[in-house]
């Protein structure tokens, strides 16, 4: 299997949510709401897909200002694709994109604590979050 990583100027909604349901952060995400999520969508300036053939097989959704900081938003991988080295390879796809001036920051699902940690990704106690209100 050969994945390729690429930056796009636009995924499509539709695509960005079959890849949250079958990631299963569509759980943790407005993913019925396809107006929300096309909205998501058009307010990042980073998208880096994976993909094995034509198949969207994985996806990190980010912001940045390419100079200090870039907010790695979404990291979903399809389960079935899971455990192969794509989430770590989208995070490394992000950070070479958004370039080595820019700290890279995430708010981890309570489940996906584990991941970051094996990847060696730093915990930062001084985080602070207002929560969304729905």
């Amino acid at each position: 299997m050969a994945i390729h990583y690429q930056k796009v100027d636009g995924l499509d909604p539709d695509t960005f949510i079959d890849l949250l349901r079958s990631s299963g952060l569509a759980e943790r995400r407005p993913a019925d709401d396809r107006d929300r999520i096309a909205r998501m969508l058009a307010g990042s300036n980073l998208v880096v897909v994976a993909r094995n053939g034509d198949k969207a097989v994985g996806v990190a959704r980010s912001i940045t200002d390419y100079a200090y900081c870039c907010y790695l938003s979404d990291l979903a991988v399809d389960v079935r694709y899971q455990g192969q080295g794509i989430g770590r390879q989208l995070i490394a796809e992000t950070r070479r994109a958004a370039g080595p001036e820019t700290m890279c920051l995430l708010v981890s699902a309570p489940n996906a604590a584990g991941f970051y940690e094996a990847i060696q990704m730093p915990r930062q106690a001084n985080a602070f979050m207002f929560p969304r209100q729905q």
